[in-house]
């Protein structure tokens, strides 16, 4: 499954925008980058789904230019008025040549969702690696109105109960993609993960200056 990140080239703020390529041609997110469009057109003739694993501005800013421009299908968690259908937990939906599991990960965001196969993780804002707060595990911000570092904490939890010891893969909303190496000399995704949920543990502010 080959994964492109239509926002490498932003020059504002922005969450990471992936497509998906190969049988079914999925964008995860649309962000915040103009032109973000013309980008998936570089690399797939036709989009068939657009997928958001929450509705934050930086995930959503460019979404009206990339269904005005496809011809493609939106689904999301929470209600979206141009939405074709509603993201439910425990769902199944292909993107690119794998069957992923959608995972509801509230705290971060009311209606934050990560999406699983057997061999990648599309993690949102509830898990990040490399984001400016700490290194090799991050997780989402939940000091602002409508968050909660203890739902987010949970669902840390449940993603890593819901995902395959086989995933390799993560993509995050914000920081660096991590691919794990096969040599295993390097972290796992899971352990990726377990770092973010232990440093969310802690309750202490993500960003000191804003607490």
């Amino acid at each position: 499954m080959e994964v492109v990140t239509v926002t490498e080239r932003a020059e504002q703020f922005t969450c990471n925008a992936y497509l998906v390529l190969g049988e079914r041609t999925v964008l995860v997110d649309a962000g915040t980058m103009p032109g973000v469009e013309d980008v998936v057109a570089e690399h797939a003739e036709e989009l068939d789904a657009v997928v958001l694993t929450h509705q934050h501005s930086d995930h959503v800013g460019e979404l009206d230019a990339v269904l005005d421009e496809f011809d493609a299908e939106l689904y999301a968690y929470g209600d979206h008025p141009r939405s074709d259908g509603t993201l439910e937990d425990g769902e199944e939906m292909v993107f690119g040549d794998e069957t992923f599991e959608v995972v509801y990960t509230p705290g971060h965001a009311a209606d934050h969702v990560s999406f699983v196969s057997d061999h990648t993780l599309f993690s949102g804002d509830v898990v990040v690696y490399n984001d400016g707060a700490f290194d090799d595990g991050s997780f989402g911000r939940t000091d602002m109105a409508g968050q909660s570092r203890e739902r987010l904490v949970k669902s840390l939890q449940t993603l890593l109960e819901r995902m395959p010891e086989t995933v390799s893969a993560m993509y995050a909303g914000h920081g660096d993609v991590y691919r794990a190496p096969p040599d295993g000399d390097e972290d796992s995704v899971r352990e990726v993960v377990e770092r973010a949920l232990s440093r969310a543990e802690q309750r202490e502010p993500k960003y000191p200056e804003s607490a």
